[in-house]
């Protein structure tokens, strides 16, 4: 704001000085003229000088409102970790961390601006009236009235840059999934429908931002117009006054040059206003974001020390026991509902669930530092990123130091994997753990894709692993392979795996049957598909006709056995 003072103090000393200059050739006076030029030389250096540190701040603090902005939108992404994902679409977290910290640094930078200008506007009036108070109070009534004269248009152009914003936010989430899903889309033929649908929404922003163009042109265009006006005014009515004797021309030219590099600072309005306009929005979707909070790690530091709890997982919720040091498989019915338990088994619990907090070893994970829940319990959902890199700096990631990454990688099968980097090398070496993996892994198949992440999960090693349908995406006879190094390579150490695979429920120490979100049945794999009807169900994908043929063939095989034992009875009797 100071840089802007002095920028706009040269600027409006220039008309000073013209009207010095212009008065002391009228008078003949060689010293006034002198004096003005020296005037005049002083403003340009005072114009440079503030332009330049001007624009310097301006930009200064535009990129850091934005980068401070994406620095909040980081910590707060770390901090909620997969919970985030579920309250917020991807794609409006892009949009909020790309274009709209641009539009906040806008606004942030163009209010000191406006300040500078405002504040130079009302001393220029002031100047104007105290040297010449018959232009002057036209000035000083005009200058307000032009300042004000486009507010009745604002709320509608704010409206409809919201219109914009909004559309552009919907067809940027739709981009980004098209692109997130593009090798499926590719596999069933929808890569049409998908265009389609992008085309008609990128469609629509751009007639909601042609129709917000046209809004803030006829605002542009009163901008010019009513000074014009009120120019035409001051000229008109000065020149009268000349003519009257009533002022001198020097002094019709130091109004006429200040009314005229009043327009300058006036321009201002217009920037505040449709800065404004568009980093309003823009500022809700991120405070909307920054006000998520997780309700089991509101105060990170906790009520205990950063010590690592070990001993059984439970939850209370629905009563799902982990015992320490085995692996214990998880069936649910329902994917959605497995998917969101795992992430409660890591303390990744929603706001809205008030249940009480699930336990390790007694110890709630609630109570525990973030760092310190976090590093005991990993989490791998269905769908992990890879980001890209080399293999070495994939693998490279805190971690106990027990596995190392080739026992991780062999454990999780990925010599195919290794065969395929190194195919894709470029720099000759054949070393796998060198070469390159693309943002995603976008050129891995999606079983290679799994198989990685899982084993940088096993390279993790932490006391508790919750893996969630690791395997599906891979062919039975690897998934068997997976399922048995995973159980030796984690040996005394507990992991609970969501499946519903018979090979990989086959190699657990035992497996938790969940249906309607409680505990239905524990046992081993070929026990419950003998006994429970319902888990032989998830496990095995029977229908309802099969399920009843598969009891009547029960209570057939039953039945002889029944008669001989009511035969016995009798006979005793």
């Amino acid at each position: 704001m100071c840089w802007g003072l002095l920028h706009f103090a040269g600027i409006a000393g220039l008309s000073v000085g013209a009207g010095l200059a212009v008065q002391a050739v009228i008078d003949r006076s060689g010293g006034r003229l002198a004096f003005a030029g020296g005037f005049i030389a002083l403003c340009g250096a005072a114009i440079s000088i503030g332009d330049t540190m001007l624009h310097r701040t301006a930009v200064t603090n535009w990129i850091t409102a934005a980068a401070r902005v994406q620095q909040l939108l980081a910590r707060k992404t770390a901090q909620l970790g997969a919970a985030l994902t579920r309250r917020v679409a991807a794609g409006e977290v892009v949009a909020v961390s790309t274009g709209d910290v641009e539009k906040i640094g806008w606004f942030v930078e163009a209010l000191s601006r406006f300040l500078a200008a405002v504040i130079a506007i009302v001393l220029i009036c002031i100047g104007l009236v105290l040297y010449l108070p018959e232009l002057g109070t036209l000035v000083a009534v005009g200058v307000p009235v032009l300042a004000v004269a486009v507010l009745p248009l604002l709320p509608r152009a704010a409206q409809r840059a919201d219109v914009q914003r909004e559309k552009a936010g919907k067809a940027t989430e739709l981009a980004s999934d098209t692109v997130a899903g593009l090798r499926v889309l590719r596999g069933i033929g929808g890569e049409e429908l998908f265009l389609g649908r992008y085309r008609a929404a990128s469609q629509e922003v751009r007639k909601a931002a042609v129709r917000s163009a046209r809004m803030w042109s006829l605002i542009s265009a009163i901008q010019v117009l009513l000074p014009g006006i009120m120019l035409i005014s001051v000229i008109w009515y000065g020149a009268r006054l000349v003519l009257d004797g009533r002022i001198e021309v020097g002094g019709l030219v130091t109004v006429y040059s200040a009314v005229t590099l009043l327009l300058f600072p006036l321009r201002h309005f217009e920037e505040i206003a449709m800065a404004y306009s568009f980093s309003r929005p823009s500022a809700k979707r991120a405070a909307r974001v920054l006000s998520l909070e997780r309700t089991a790690f509101e105060d990170e530091r906790g009520g205990l020390d950063d010590a690592r709890p070990t001993g059984e997982l439970y939850d209370p919720a629905t009563g799902l026991r982990a015992p320490s040091g085995l692996l214990t498989a998880v069936v649910c019915g329902d994917p959605d509902a497995a998917g969101r338990l795992a992430e409660r088994l890591g303390g990744h619990a929603a706001d809205e669930e008030k249940s009480a907090s699930v336990l390790l070893g007694g110890v709630a994970l609630d109570d525990l530092p973030l760092d310190a829940a976090r590093a005991s319990v990993l989490v791998q959902d269905k769908d992990p990123v890879l980001l890209s890199g080399t293999l070495t700096e994939l693998l490279d990631i805190p971690a106990s130091g027990a596995v190392d990454p080739e026992k991780a990688l062999a454990a999780a099968q990925c010599g195919d994997v290794l065969d395929a980097l190194i195919q894709a090398s470029v720099d000759g070496s054949g070393d796998p753990m060198r070469s390159r993996i693309t943002e995603r892994g976008r050129s891995l198949s999606g079983g290679q894709r799994q198989r990685l992440a899982l084993a940088r999960s096993l390279v993790t090693d932490p006391e508790v692993l919750v893996l969630d349908e690791p395997t599906s995406a891979v062919d039975s006879h690897t998934e068997a392979r997976i399922a048995q190094s995973v159980k030796e390579l984690r040996a005394g150490r507990t992991t609970v795996v969501f499946a519903s695979s018979p090979l990989l429920l086959d190699h657990a120490d035992r497996v938790v049957f969940i249906h309607e979100g409680q505990v239905s049945a524990v046992g081993l794999h070929r026990e419950l598909v003998r006994d429970d009807p319902g888990y032989r169900a998830v496990v095995t994908r029977e229908t309802e006709d099969e399920q009843s043929e598969t009891a009547a063939e029960q209570r057939q095989i039953m039945t002889p056995a029944s008669a001989r034992a009511r035969e016995e009875i009798e006979e005793s009797a």
